[in-house]
């Protein structure tokens, strides 16, 4: 039976990432990118698709980890009854070469171990040849890709796959190094495991320490900007969704996606979360991807990139993998990128707009790419797209998609105002004017005193929480308090909340998923906006509660098998959490010692970081 999606953890070094199991094996390693072919694909596989394991023999271990404090060094504790051993894992900062590195660490008693290589290129298709190479060290090669492995402990080959046996006792120290290179390149260089540790975990400490992250949930926002940072491919700036693909939304069902790719509705509030958080550096780097990613013909705008700004991300299927817990398709590539989702334009302005408020360096040509997106948006703001949720249905006129096209001319006129920047001012506030008016005229249901998914639908939608947040409405607006109260009514599952009722809002797919966990976290900044701080309050504490044992986060959870779903870890829940744990801990202060807040306690329209 594979392990629970929760029942992993994540390890990398801002270029790529690996999912190691409670089991202590990598289940999911794609290299030299997140986005390339998987070299361990186990996870949504068999250990026939690609792992390495390192355990004890003994099945019967008591397992516990945890990370290093402030840190992506990965340490699972097995406690036998011959003795306990820890195996630490890491991916040091990139060199000329990846690399992975495991060190099984003896500390008490004598323990067996076994290990288990088997190395798949190409998402579990490929079998490499495997031959041994001076002083014990391995090298794998299948066309382009070359991985080899140096360690003390002897491999033998079975059934193309390399195992091996060996025993640890208290304060031994046994090194694994597994590197990726081009394979018509000389051999990756040795790394010294003990010193690339040394050094990984300098860089991360030092990286913990310039944030400025205080509060009652100081240590959960640290670990998820620590995710946050992990998820981030360092030589661009952009930032992955996830590291995985079609973990599923539904066990067994099709609601599978690839994630390994770069989503600019996430923009503004990662933009705000880093920002909030003292990281500078990286909002900056994430500001100018999302610059140079949209660069180009207005019309040509995606709703996702890949991590360089790729903008072709062709969606097939991998029929030779079964899928996690037989969950298919297994899907690489996003054909939502074809889509029109209009709520894009909006993130895109209103991420700009923070970033200049909060002091981002100015880029010269950013202003005139969004004059360009506007004057875009002005011709096609009024037809019908795919939505926030990407549905795979004809296109419908979805409220929130609608309010975050007034969200792209509002910012704008708010640039124009407080930077002094040039533009159609007055045009703006007409198209906002009117845009406001189509809204509050098609989407709204006097019978059910509430906003609707779209217009002249009776189905209710997660996203209705936003209309506050990012300045639509105001929050003491009584349509808005009914909306968020018909929402409580309509889509909370044992507490957390459904993006929409897929039984009844058709989207293209069969129905049935988990609860998507930032829709919860909207709620909890709703409660906030109308109040309601003690709600706020416990729905975060039982969001934070749904955590797995090292802080992470998956996509969905799913509420009666109280499992996580989706992929994982998910940086947009991550990123809810961070931003509305700052807004309950700003909300505690005095308000004259409060600073501007973030989305949440104010609207997005007013918000600037600390």
């Amino acid at each position: 039976m594979p392990l629970r999606i929760e029942d992993y953890a994540i390890i990398g070094d801002c270029e790529s990432a690996a999912l190691v199991g409670r089991d202590g094996s990598i289940d999911w390693l794609c290299w030299p990118r997140f986005d390339s072919d998987a070299c361990f694909a186990a996870l949504l596989g068999t250990p026939e698709h690609g792992r390495f394991r390192i355990a004890p023999r003994d099945e019967a271990a008591r397992v516990t980890r945890r990370y290093r404090p402030g840190t992506l060094i990965l340490e699972t504790r097995f406690e036998t009854k011959d003795g306990i051993v820890t195996l630490i894992d890491f991916m040091p900062m990139r060199g000329r070469n990846p690399d992975c590195v495991r060190i099984v660490a003896g500390e008490s008693g004598r323990v067996s171990m076994s290990v288990e290589l088997i190395l798949r290129f190409g998402y579990g298709a490929v079998v490499p040849w495997v031959r041994k190479l001076d002083k014990g060290a391995l090298r794998a090669v299948a066309g382009p890709d070359m991985v080899t492995l140096r360690t003390p402990v002897h491999l033998r080959g079975e059934n193309m796959t390399s195992v091996g046996a060996f025993t640890v006792g208290e304060g031994d120290r046994v090194p694994f190094v597994l590197s990726y290179g081009p394979s018509h390149l000389p051999l990756p260089e040795a790394v010294n495991a003990n010193a690339a540790l040394t050094d990984t975990e300098t860089y991360w400490q030092e990286w913990t320490r310039k944030g400025s992250v205080q509060g009652p949930w100081s240590e959960i926002v640290s670990r998820s900007l620590l995710t946050l940072k992990a998820l981030t491919y360092a030589p661009t700036g952009g930032i992955v969704a996830a590291p995985t693909t079609s973990l599923p939304e539904r066990i067994g069902g099709k609601r599978n996606w690839d994630y390994r790719f770069c989503w600019l509705r996430d923009s503004t509030l990662t933009l705000l979360a880093l920002m909030n958080a003292g990281y500078f550096e990286e909002a900056q780097a994430w500001r100018d991807w999302l610059t140079r990613a949209i660069a180009g013909q207005p019309g040509q705008m995606g709703v996702m990139y890949g991590i360089a700004g790729e903008r072709r991300l062709t969606e097939w299927e991998v029929d030779w993998l079964p899928g996690y817990l037989d969950s298919k398709p297994v899907r690489i590539g996003n054909a939502a990128h074809q889509q029109l989702q209009l709520d894009v334009f909006g993130e895109v302005m209103d991420t700009l707009h923070q970033g200049r408020r909060g002091g981002l360096a100015a880029n010269e040509s950013g202003w005139d790419v969004q004059i360009a997106l506007l004057d875009h948006l002005e011709e096609i703001w009024h037809e019908p797209d795919h939505g926030i949720w990407e549905v795979r249905t004809p296109p419908q006129h979805f409220t929130y998609s609608k309010a975050m096209t007034w969200v792209a001319f509002d910012r704008a006129i708010k640039s124009a105002e407080m930077f002094g920047l040039p533009g159609k001012v007055e045009r703006w506030q007409t198209l906002c004017a009117e845009i406001h008016e189509d809204v509050c005229r098609n989407a709204w249901d006097g019978r059910r005193n509430s906003f609707t998914r779209s217009y002249g639908s009776d189905d209710l939608d997660a996203s209705l929480l936003l209309l506050a947040p990012i300045g639509f409405l105001k929050p003491d607006d009584l349509c808005y308090r009914g909306t968020v109260e018909a929402i409580e009514r309509t889509l909370i599952s044992d507490g957390l909340v459904m993006r929409y009722d897929s039984l009844t809002s058709k989207d293209g797919l069969p129905a049935g998923e988990g609860a998507f966990l930032p829709c919860s976290f909207w709620l909890a900044d709703a409660y906030l906006l109308l109040g309601r701080r003690a709600d706020a309050e416990r729905l975060f504490r039982r969001l934070a509660g749904l955590c797995n044992d090292v802080g992470l986060l998956s996509e969905e959870y799913d509420p009666h098998d109280k499992r996580h779903l989706g992929n994982f870890p998910q940086g947009f829940s991550h990123v809810a959490l961070i931003n509305t744990a700052f807004n309950l801990t700003r909300a505690e202060k005095p308000a004259q010692e409060r600073s501007e807040l973030s989305p949440g306690t104010a609207t997005r329209a007013d918000a600037k970081p600390a």
